[in-house]
Parts: C-alpha cells; sequence; structure tokens
C-alpha cells in the first residue's frame, strides 16, 4: 500500500470558530478571530489540512472525503485546562474548608490511595473519560507523589492518543510521612520519568513540587536542577494561593523578597513554568512572570469555593503576564470548562474589569496553548495544527436554544452560551481527528 493511499482525509461542516490572537476586551474584536456560519475543518491524517467557507471547500476535497456534516453546531478548537489535579476527582464537592485544611481533610487522605497502580489506573481512566465529555483535549495535570500514579496516567492517556502534561508532586515536608519524598529520591524518580514518558507520543512531563511550604530547599534546588539538565520540560505548581498560605512561606524562607521569589531563586520560572493561582502578587512579581516568560492559572472555581480570593486579570495584563484558564478540580467544582469560563467572568465582575466571551474562548483555547507554549501544535484551526477539537450545541437545553435564537450578534450568542454552558453542550470530542467522546 502506498503512504497516499493510507492517509484519512475528513470534513467537519458547520459553524466554525478558533482565534488567530488575543482579542482583549474589546466587545467585537475584528482580526482577533475567524467565524464561519458555515464552514468547513478538512482534517487530514490526525491534522489540519484547511478550513474555509463550505462554499469554497466542498467543491475541492478529493472524491470519497468522508463529510460529517454538523451544521447548527459550533467547532472550536479543544479546551486547554492549566492546572488540574486528577487524584482529587473523588474528593470534588468536600464541603467547608479553606486550602490548608482542605489539603489535611481532604486531599492528603484521597492520594495515600494512588501508590496502589490499580488505583490510580481506574481514576486515570475515569479522570480522562470525564475531559474527553467536558470537551477537554489538553490538561497540566498533578499527580500524586507516587511514580506510579504518573506512570498510570501517562499509559492511559497514552493510550488514548491525546496531548497531555503530567508530573508527579515533590513534597519532602509539611506532609504526612505517606505522602512524603526526600530530595534525592524526589530528583530521581522525577529524572527516571521524564527519561520515561516526556516527548513519548504527544505526552509532555512537568516537573512538580507541589507548593513551596511542602518543599526543603534542598528538594527546590534539585528541582531547579532538574529543569536546567531538561530545558524543554514544564514546571508546575501553586503559587500565592492564600493569605495563611503567604504568610506561611514567608516564615518558612524569610530570605526570600515573596512567594514567587522562593521559586526564582531555585531556578524555577521560566518559559513552561506554570503557576496555579497567582491572587497575592504584587506588580514587582507580575512584572518577573512576564519577564521570564511564566504562565499564570486562574482558577475562578477553586478560588470562590476554598475562599481564597479573586484572580486581578488587569494587573496581569497590565504586567504583560501569560494567562490560562484552569479547573483546578478537586478544589474546583466543575470539570467544564464553560462553567470555568462562567465564574471567571463573574470574578472579573467583582472586580470590575471585563471579561467578553471572546477573551474568554480565548484563553479556553489558543490562550492556554501560547502560556504553554504548544501553539504551534495545539490551540487552533491553522493548517498542520493537531486536530483536537469540540462540537457545541448551542440548543442543548431548551433555555439556552430560546436565549441564542434572540442573539442579535456573534458576541451574544457566545456570552449567552459560555454563561449557560456545561457538559450538556458538548456534542463531540474528537482528539487528532478521532471522535473520542459523543452524547
Amino acid at each position: 500500500m502506498t503512504p497516499e493511499t493510507t492517509v484519512r482525509t475528513t470534513a467537519f461542516r458547520g459553524e466554525v470558530l478558533h482565534f488567530l490572537r488575543d482579542p482583549g476586551d474589546a466587545a467585537d474584536p475584528a482580526g482577533a478571530y475567524e467565524y464561519l456560519e458555515d464552514g468547513v475543518l478538512v482534517v487530514r491524517d490526525g491534522r489540519v489540512a484547511e478550513v474555509g467557507p463550505a462554499r469554497d471547500v466542498l467543491g475541492r476535497l478529493p472524491a470519497g472525503t468522508q463529510v460529517v456534516d454538523r451544521s447548527g453546531k459550533l467547532l472550536l478548537p479543544g479546551f486547554v485546562d492549566c492546572h488540574i489535579h486528577y487524584p482529587q476527582t473523588d474528593v470534588i464537592a468536600s464541603y467547608g474548608e479553606q486550602l490548608l485544611e482542605w489539603l489535611e481533610k481532604y486531599t492528603y487522605p484521597a492520594e495515600r490511595a494512588f501508590a496502589d497502580p490499580a488505583h490510580a489506573g481506574a481514576t486515570a481512566e475515569f479522570f480522562l473519560d470525564e475531559l474527553a465529555r467536558n470537551g477537554t483535549t489538553t490538561a497540566l495535570v498533578l499527580g500524586t507523589v507516587h511514580p506510579q500514579s504518573v506512570d498510570a496516567f501517562f499509559a492511559a492517556a497514552r493510550a488514548r492518543g491525546m496531548r497531555m502534561i503530567a508530573g508527579k508532586c515533590l513534597m519532602d515536608r509539611n506532609c504526612p510521612d505517606f505522602l512524603r519524598d526526600t530530595a534525592e529520591s524526589g530528583y530521581g524518580d522525577s529524572r527516571a520519568l521524564i527519561e520515561r514518558w516526556h516527548g513519548c507520543d504527544r505526552l509532555l512531563y512537568a516537573i512538580t513540587p507541589r507548593f513551596a511550604a511542602s518543599s526543603t530547599e534542598a528538594q527546590l534546588a534539585r528541582a531547579g536542577a532538574l529543569a536546567a539538565e531538561f530545558p524543554d520540560v514544564f514546571v508546575h505548581s501553586h503559587l500565592a494561593e492564600n493569605r495563611a498560605e503567604v504568610a506561611w512561606v514567608r516564615q518558612l524562607f524569610p530570605w526570600a523578597r515573596s512567594y514567587l521569589d522562593v521559586y526564582a531563586r531555585s531556578g524555577l520560572v521560566r518559559p513552561r513554568s506554570v503557576f496555579a493561582h497567582c491572587l497575592h502578587l504584587d506588580e514587582e512579581d507580575r512584572a518577573l512572570m512576564a519577564e521570564r516568560g511564566a504562565l499564570a492559572a486562574f482558577c475562578p472555581t477553586s478560588n470562590l469555593f476554598l475562599g481564597s480570593g479573586l484572580f486581578d486579570l488587569r494587573a496581569a495584563d497590565r504586567a504583560g503576564m501569560a494567562v490560562g484558564i484552569a479547573t483546578d478540580v478537586g478544589g474546583g467544582t466543575s470539570f467544564s470548562m464553560l462553567r470555568t469560563l462562567a465564574e471567571a467572568y463573574k470574578v472579573a465582575q467583582l472586580a470590575g474589569q471585563p471579561l467578553s466571551a471572546f477573551r474568554a474562548l480565548y484563553l479556553a483555547t489558543l490562550g492556554g496553548a501560547r502560556g504553554l507554549r504548544l501553539d504551534d501544535r495545539i490551540g487552533s484551526f491553522a493548517p498542520g495544527r493537531e486536530a483536537d477539537f469540540v462540537v457545541l450545541d448551542p440548543a442543548a437545553t431548551p433555555l439556552a436554544a430560546r436565549r441564542i435564537a434572540r442573539a442579535r450578534s456573534l458576541a451574544e450568542r457566545l456570552f449567552a452560551l459560555m454563561m449557560l454552558g456545561d457538559d450538556r453542550f458538548v456534542a463531540e470530542t474528537y482528539v487528532v481527528g478521532r471522535r473520542a467522546f459523543r452524547r
């Protein structure tokens, strides 16, 4: 069989939307996005071959091309979740604590079970099912301190062909003995995982100190050494989520100017560094993140649920920081990026800041991909990108169908979809052109 005869080409017809650049706060930012009311997305061998108006594209498709008609539905690049905990799947919606108490009461006991590879594998399968069911095709994921939790996650993601980033937590103090490693064992385990998984198919590794308070200076230094050895891996941690946490870090690291400075002096603030929350930063911190190319993961549902504070999107923009959106399950209350975007809008409202549907959907797609330095592979429908996309049904509920039918502009339609949408609105999810979920 010649290579040409094995190439699979499929054309998907429907409304098509993707972003070309950050639309900012404009109500209808011309030139920042491409919208086709009757468009066609052509996928060839798992990659985007072309996107254009149906009237132009359909007539030049090769004979025998399968055309999947999704008229009336909206095709978007797959959602990018910039911070989520797969081991916390089973403690989502646990009542009534703030961050440090949440960890002690719910998180650490749940993570103990991930020493068992069978439990880790079963949870990973359920977790990945939930991502697909909610239209999320790429995520930055924390495992537990156990290397086998990361092995189980990557094995499950690899079998599905998904682009996932994950890593083993590093914790050598201020945690239960059953979740504690050492500076050297954490370094060695992480190095072995990098060599085993980073760049394997669509998988990428993240060096993952849980947060500064759970690592000694020695462990953070070893994490920094690992980051220097492997400059193309990610760094993933938490930063300035809760005021009590910030005060604790100040006590533990009295020599540091700020919480971020702890990471910076350890060599952990750089491109492909992702810090979840970033609520209680000052201008110098934000400027350093922007200068070093680090990404802030905005986690609105968990910030509200745990009473941590409100993300200052305007200050982040003013500093030039990269920002992505994150569900932060299980402190976050939904796997749905649509629900998460709705809460992000409310957080911005409380701070007197605008967040249009255009900007929100950008942050959940191309913006997240750019912040992760993956926009050459995912996040848009530019030719050559990996064909990860979601098919949304704007009429998934009677209320949404009624409201959206009365919308007078694309901006109004997208805003109603964002505010009313949830997992029910995800009709299908595709991973490298293959259907991973169908409602």
